[in-house]
């Protein structure tokens, strides 16, 4: 796949460093290319993996944020011309921050784009997860939401590529609230109640 990554911070860039290993064609969208964040970054897939918001979303099929939740809105309408592309959104907002006159970063990603192809995965764990989703001899689930099964079936693929054992369907965009609250979940637990970032989520099976 062509995936255009806006954010080049801990999660886009763990998720980048990923999707290259597992073979796909990757553009970091970024608003300030010589950013600390953006030459770290830089210097771990290369230069030329860069390109401004707009250009890196006209040349791919995937378009993922990662950016701060409060910049939902205003990162969806400056991606340009997202018909037919699937936009997959790692963005939660936390404690209150989040893009004014929504309570989740996906609606207000609907609201601001022409694509109706937009889910919510790689939300509900931390960026070290991403990075290495393997606990000894266990690999991490991940989950997905959203209305559009072209955009979880993306998702999805994406998840097991970046070697998470599975990609769970949670619902429709009814569920974006939902992932969000379970990424707090995750938040509370790691930070707020001293378990570590080392923690993560596996749906058992009897």
């Amino acid at each position: 796949m062509k995936i255009a990554i806006i954010g080049s911070g801990n999660v886009g860039g763990a998720l980048a460093q990923k999707f290259i290993k597992a073979g796909h064609t990757v553009l970091i969208g970024a608003k300030f290319p010589l950013s600390e964040k953006s030459i770290k970054l830089a210097t771990q897939i290369g230069e030329d993996r860069f390109a401004s918001v707009e250009n890196a979303v006209k040349q791919c099929e995937v378009v993922i944020l990662a950016t701060p939740a409060m910049m939902a809105a205003e990162v969806a309408q400056s991606l340009g011309d997202t018909t037919g592309k699937v936009i997959i959104d790692t963005m939660n907002v936390v404690m209150g921050r989040g893009p004014a006159g929504f309570t989740n970063t996906s609606d207000a990603i609907l609201a601001h784009t022409q694509t109706r192809d937009v889910v919510k995965c790689f939300n509900t764990t931390g960026f070290n997860n991403m990075q290495t989703p393997q606990y000894q001899d266990v690999a991490l689930d991940m989950f997905v939401a959203g209305d559009s099964e072209k955009g979880k079936n993306v998702a999805i693929q994406l998840a097991k590529d970046a070697g998470f054992a599975e990609c769970y369907n949670v619902g429709g965009n009814d569920k974006f609230s939902l992932m969000e609250q379970f990424a707090f979940f995750w938040i509370n637990l790691a930070m707020f109640q001293g378990q570590g970032r080392d923690i993560g989520f596996k749906l058992l099976k009897r």
